[in-house]
């Protein structure tokens, strides 16, 4: 598949609109056609045995899956991308990519949890060693590097508990020891934090969140700096790795409003926010870009923006009364995803995974993603928790 320069002139929210877009090489339509397939076809026997065309294969690449890549790696600053079929296939992906057997990985303590069962239950299957580190904790980073520490996965904020790591930091210990850094940047997206431009190699997200935004359809990408991008490139094609074209379609419709999205979203989870902070029931916000929230002076710092994904925790209560909260509610449905146009609310439970910290909450944790509804409507349904919450304590 052919590469394609990115465009780095412009602003975020017209690459957005713009990229991956060639409608003169489709008969003037704006979008790219939704190509199904599997074989190509040659001219003639010298094409095919050089492999002289633009396209070989479907698993190597169509016009769909092109358009979608393009857009993305333009979007991140990257030397190029490829996609996955969800994901934690593009965590596996971009970690196969750069771990040979006898190899050591260094993993944030606080990363998702899928994550930490493909490190512990098929890397080392593999013969890769695998270390957790505290993910606030630089001087226990630098002690934890091995003479055969090859990479440093790091997810920022945390998928449950939203420690905001010091990236930049991390890429500079990580360079001194020749490492190369992985980052789930699901998050913040491209649009409000580029981890290539930071020092990060392998820029994955689940694209399933707000990429796709509409909680129709599994999606993985990984956005590769220059030296990472050729082993990234080989692992994608030696895999076998390759996403549906009904998939990329749906990712590439939902990449054209993801800007607009995720402002509503932030704005919305402000607002729930800064309300639950004020609740005597609640004794921490775990949001970063709540003006006092833990890990703010970092975001402050490197981000833009920020999403709709956030945690809360309840005051001290027993598993019936966490369950009260939960089974109350309305608008927030319980499912393990988010990055949809709806609020969701899941139990985390850190305690579960962690080994190189501890999770000292007492309280109920809460994992909240504030979807797109009036946040009027929001804190509503939440009250209605809050109140079956303290009926159940009694």
């Amino acid at each position: 598949m052919i590469k394609k320069q990115t465009n780095t002139s412009h602003r975020p929210d017209t690459i957005l609109t713009h990229a991956g877009l060639h409608p003169r090489d489709y008969h003037g339509f704006v979008n790219p056609p939704v190509v199904h397939a599997s074989t190509v076809l040659y001219p003639d026997m010298d094409t095919m045995k050089s492999r002289g065309q633009r396209y070989s294969y479907g698993r190597h690449g169509t016009p769909t899956v092109e358009a979608l890549e393009e857009a993305l790696t333009e979007l991140e600053g990257a030397a190029g991308t490829r996609l996955a079929p969800s994901g934690l296939a593009a965590i596996a992906l971009a970690l196969q990519s750069c771990l040979s057997k006898g190899d050591h990985l260094l993993v944030s303590d606080s990363v998702y949890g899928p994550n930490r069962n493909f490190c512990e239950r098929v890397l080392p299957r593999w013969g890769v060693e695998v270390s957790y580190y505290a993910p606030l904790d630089l001087d226990a980073l630098k002690a934890a590097f091995q003479p055969n520490t090859r990479a440093v996965f790091t997810e920022a904020p945390g998928t449950a508990t939203f420690e905001m790591q010091d990236i930049p930091a991390i890429c500079k210990i990580a360079r001194a020891h020749d490492a190369l850094v992985l980052m789930d940047n699901t998050w913040a997206t491209p649009l409000y934090f580029k981890p290539i431009e930071h020092g990060v190699d392998l820029s994955i997200q689940a694209g399933t969140k707000y990429i796709v935004g509409h909680s129709d359809a599994m999606l993985g990408t990984i956005s590769a700096s220059e030296r990472a991008f050729e082993n990234l490139a080989r692992m994608y094609s030696d895999t076998g790795t390759c996403v549906g074209p009904d998939d990329v379609y749906l990712a590439l419709r939902g990449l054209r409003t993801m800007g607009v999205r995720l402002e509503r979203h932030e704005k919305n989870a402000l607002e729930v926010a800064a309300w639950l902070r004020e609740r005597a029931d609640v004794t921490s916000v775990l949001y970063p870009a709540l003006p006092g929230a833990p890990g703010h002076d970092v975001w402050k710092r490197d981000f833009t923006g920020a999403c709709g994904l956030f945690a809360f925790e309840l005051e001290q209560a027993d598993d019936e009364a966490a369950k009260a909260f939960f089974n109350a509610l309305e608008l927030f449905g319980l499912g393990y995803s988010w990055g949809g146009f709806e609020s969701l609310a899941t139990w985390p439970d850190p305690k579960e995974a962690r080994t190189a910290t501890a999770w000292e909450g007492h309280g109920p944790l809460v994992r909240v993603h504030i979807g797109l509804e009036d946040p009027a409507d929001q804190i509503a349904d939440l009250e209605r928790g809050f109140a079956a919450f303290h009926a159940a304590k009694g």
